[in-house]
């Protein structure tokens, strides 16, 4: 990485030290959800967009929200069209459908991709633009918050409920794209382990690799601060021990509820400490591919590891201590050993691939170029990659 980009990195650092992330009210436990339902009623809401995708729409999961809302009078309009990674044209349609409605408030339910389809439809809907004109990090520009924005996830890993991103997919130019803004930030949430029970273990283990990935590279960021290494160490102790549980006995609520809350911790820690390449890698594996994004986090994050260990064992160590990882006494470098270990040995059990499939060599060149534009001066990384380093990580990842 050039001078530049590491001076931006230290300016980044200030800037969010200074920075005042906003953190929702949250409710939380079973039956929340409904409880967010009366707060928003009571706060004088008559008309609300529901924002959602449609299988979920279609195996009635969203059916009690609706229920409880009608039930204090409030008149829902549901945008169902939510798509994984939305794109700018489906966000747009959002737009106008949040403008013919005249809703005064929208509340997004499901995994990621609806909450980031609600940010980004909340945010141009207030400013009259195009997604794209709002992609990048915002510090301190004059731009409008919006419509009240409320969310319920119904997975357990993006985090997106509590974070000032928002990803959105350029389908035709193949890239993704994050909207990095404290106006996304929704004003409450519900964290109702409830309609997280029916969740297939092929939907479970993903997106709980997806929320170690934000908990483990908030830690071993340079942006990390107290508060973030508090949260980043919580989360990872309980995803590495509560995880396998939810993958094998979905219907358990104690361990789905303590998987929500790790999730929305993981989400508080990256917001703040940023991510690095693991993110930067496997956005491009899905921009190109269309590679689910807990999915490529999951593949890619041991080798990044690997490749990042000699700069950040003490602090893998501290992750493995936290989640009860490596014996007692080992020294950092071992336990360092042993947390990569255990992510590996996590990921065969949830019958994940160790390569992708779909890589191709003729695009290492563009997907080192998109991951280095996105990585460099703006994340936190503990070790920097040259292009070399890039080319023998992705031929790693390759199917051989």
């Amino acid at each position: 990485m050039n001078a530049i980009s590491r001076i931006r990195v230290l300016g980044l650092r200030m800037a969010l030290r200074l920075l005042n992330f906003p953190k929702p009210f949250s409710f939380v436990g079973p039956d929340s959800a409904l409880s967010l339902c009366r707060e928003i009623a009571g706060r004088g809401v008559k008309r609300l967009m529901l924002i959602t995708d449609g299988p979920l729409f279609k195996l009635g999961i969203v059916n009690p929200i609706l229920e409880a809302l009608q039930k204090t009078g409030v008149t829902v309009e549901v945008f169902s069209e939510i798509e994984p990674d939305p794109s700018c044209e489906l966000v747009l349609k959002g737009v106008e459908r949040l403008k013919s409605c005249k809703a005064e408030a929208v509340l997004a339910v499901g995994g990621g991709s609806s909450i980031d389809g609600a940010k980004s439809i909340v945010l141009c809907h207030a400013n009259d633009c195009h997604p794209l004109k709002l992609v990048g990090l915002w510090l301190g520009k004059i731009r409008k918050k919006g419509l009240p924005l409320y969310a319920i996830p119904t997975t357990a890993g993006t985090g997106s409920e509590v974070t000032i991103v928002a990803v959105i997919s350029d389908k035709q130019a193949q890239i993704k794209y994050s909207i990095i803004d404290p106006k996304l930030v929704p004003s409450m949430v519900a964290l109702d382990p409830k309609l997280m029970v029916g969740l297939p273990p092929y939907v479970t283990a993903p997106t709980g690799m997806d929320a170690l990935t934000h908990a483990v590279e908030a830690y071993i960021s340079t942006l990390a601060t107290d508060e973030t290494d508090e949260l980043a160490l919580a989360a990872t102790a309980n995803i590495v021990h509560s995880l396998p549980h939810a993958y094998s006995n979905g219907t358990d609520l104690e361990v789905r509820e303590r998987m929500a809350i790790a999730s929305c911790m993981a989400g508080l820690a990256f917001t703040r400490a940023g991510v690095g390449y693991v993110h930067a890698i496997a956005h491009q594996l899905g921009g190109l591919y269309h590679v689910p994004h807990g999915l490529a986090n999951a593949i890619v994050l041991p080798y990044v590891l690997d490749f990042s260990a000699p700069y950040c064992t003490h602090r893998l160590a501290d992750l493995a201590r936290a989640g009860g990882i490596g014996e007692s006494g080992a020294s950092d470098g071992e336990l360092a050993s042993d947390f990569i270990a255990r992510i590996r040995k996590m990921n065969s059990a949830m019958q994940f691939p160790e390569t992708i499939k779909e890589l191709k060599q003729e695009d290492f060149d563009k997907i080192i170029d998109r991951a280095f534009a996105e990585a460099h001066g703006s994340y936190g990384v503990p070790r920097y990659l040259s292009r070399g380093d890039a080319t023998a990580l992705l031929e790693k990842l390759m199917t051989k």
